[in-house]
């Protein structure tokens, strides 16, 4: 048994064929010429063989209070390189007295061996992108995220969003607006104080850089930085270094929970009175995501949303969970419950004969409690539509229990990320934006944040959003009662929703550019 690591990085991983204008892979050239490499010997099998590790850190079952919690995730993720094998993958057949060896040595089981025709590592994909980017027919419509056209460019942000809360779209508009809101109220001399929760931020980080800007002016900014953000460790622990360096006070979240928050509070002096600008989104706080993910970001003064906000910092800064809310819904205390209380509220509407109505916009459903009050809603008689991007635990279409459900998973060019919550219809409609998916995981073991949508104009735009969701027939596919998804195909004219998106950000740049010239 001859073993070759192609894991080197001295040679390109791409190689091209003489002048054929065709590539082929650095580890398949290695393995072509096998058996000139190992001379004297007769190769009757060879395979390419990629092992996967086991990621998970149990970072709260082996830390010791005595250590500093940075270093120890520091530690933590050099081990991981070394921790138990959970698959084995091979680009070939092998003898099976050879994976027998090899699932000895590596400790794995025989179930967890898979042959992919394949290639075992698609990173590579990346790199033929920039060797084909002339051959146009083979790329998306070039897109780029679009002004937000409900901000006055040549005008401070935080006056703004006094006026009238503001809610970003991405990728369809631009992240620069926060950005510059950041930016500028590290450079606002009446700004007293930034608060913040950080999950995954970019490599490059202008939000960090204007965080630790408002740090360097004076300004008390405390930031969590989640340092068990799966696979995101290293980077956080480099920006939270820089953070501390700059003067921010970083704390680490909590013990037997992420903190998977997207929120933001800046407070500011106004004479004799104190204002509060804050800001919930369902994505990260990352430029680049921001281009490639669909995420909402709703920009608010009002008070009791503040003050909410203020509990869940101060609670974090007391390793602590929020234990109670007046307008947002905090897990994993106050958002569970308060779902099963608005899905309760539109069974008892039904009931008496109204109309019940569920939209709900999430990339899992696992929760249990919340499937189970979505299937007694549905016997009820509520309307429920959910759009849920990837694990769904809920069956559709069963006569009696769910046939008042539609579920639909919209795969398309950009991820679905955004987290919508809706319940009732008309001028009662609640609608939330959230950092939760419907997983036990966030409902009860994370700290997460959901905020209500007040504005009325904010409001007719998210439910504008998730109807033409609904009503998506290219990247749509249905979940049947079978189990199975189908492409939706309804015969009606072809509606991509992300595009249509795109149509309507670059239509409202467009005339409000005409609008300033």
């Amino acid at each position: 048994l001859g073993v070759i690591s192609c894991g080197s990085e001295v040679f390109p991983r791409l190689i091209k064929v003489g002048s054929t204008g065709k590539y082929m892979l650095s580890e398949e050239l290695i393995l072509h010429y096998v058996p000139k490499i190992f001379k004297g010997y007769t190769v009757k099998s060879k395979s390419l063989i990629r092992v996967t590790r086991n990621a998970d850190i149990d970072a709260d079952a082996l830390y010791d209070e005595d250590l500093d919690y940075r270093e120890f995730m520091a530690d933590l993720i050099k081990k991981r390189k070394r921790l138990a094998p959970v698959r084995l993958e091979l680009s070939r057949q092998l003898d099976n007295n050879i994976v027998d060896l090899l699932c000895k040595q590596l400790e794995v089981n025989k179930k967890s061996v898979f042959r992919n025709s394949t290639p075992l590592d698609l990173s590579f994909l990346f790199q033929i992108q920039d060797i084909l980017r002339q051959k146009t027919e083979l790329f998306y419509k070039k897109r780029v995220p679009q002004r937000f056209t409900a901000f006055d460019d040549n005008k401070p942000i935080l006056p703004q969003i006094k006026k009238k809360d503001r809610l970003l779209s991405y990728p369809f508009d631009s992240i620069k607006p926060f950005i510059n809101m950041l930016r500028e109220a590290a450079d606002d001399k009446n700004v007293v104080s930034i608060k913040m929760t950080l999950y995954r931020v970019a490599k490059h980080s202008e939000v960090v850089e204007a965080l630790c800007e408002a740090a360097e002016n004076g300004k008390d900014v405390l930031v969590l930085v989640e340092l068990k953000a799966r696979f995101d460790e290293e980077n956080n622990i480099e920006w939270s270094r820089r953070l501390e360096k700059a003067g921010c006070t970083v704390i680490y979240g909590l013990e037997g929970y992420k903190v998977h928050s997207k929120l933001c509070l800046i407070t500011k002096r106004s004479g004799t009175k104190t204002e509060y600008y804050t800001q919930i989104g369902t994505g990260n706080y990352n430029e680049k995501t921001s281009r490639l993910y669909t995420d909402l970001s709703v920009m608010t003064c009002d008070k009791d949303i503040a003050k909410d906000a203020i509990d869940v910092f101060n609670a974090l800064a007391s390793d602590d969970t929020v234990k109670s809310v007046d307008k947002l819904l905090v897990a994993p205390n106050w958002l569970q419950n308060k779902v099963l209380d608005m899905i309760d509220e539109q069974i008892a509407i039904a009931q008496s004969g109204g109309e019940g109505y569920i939209g709900v916009k999430i990339n899992s459903l696992t929760d249990k409690k919340i499937i189970d009050r979505f299937i007694e809603a549905s016997r009820a008689g509520v309307k429920i539509d959910l759009v849920v991007r990837g694990i769904c635990c809920l069956i559709p279409g069963i006569e009696g229990e769910t046939d008042n459900i539609r579920i639909i998973s919209i795969v398309g060019r950009f991820l679905e990320h955004s987290r919508i919550y809706m319940f009732g219809k008309g001028e009662e409609r609640k609608i939330y934006i959230a950092s939760a998916d419907f997983m036990t995981r966030n409902t009860l073991r994370r700290v997460e944040v959901a905020a209500p949508i007040l504005d009325e104009d904010i409001k007719a735009q998210i439910s504008m959003m998730f109807d033409k969701m609904l009503a998506d027939n290219c990247q749509a596919r249905e979940l049947d009662s079978d189990g199975e998804y189908t492409l939706v195909s309804d015969g009606k004219e072809p509606l991509n929703s992300q595009e249509l998106f795109y149509d309507l950000a670059y239509e409202r740049a467009s005339k409000a550019e005409v609008e300033d010239k």
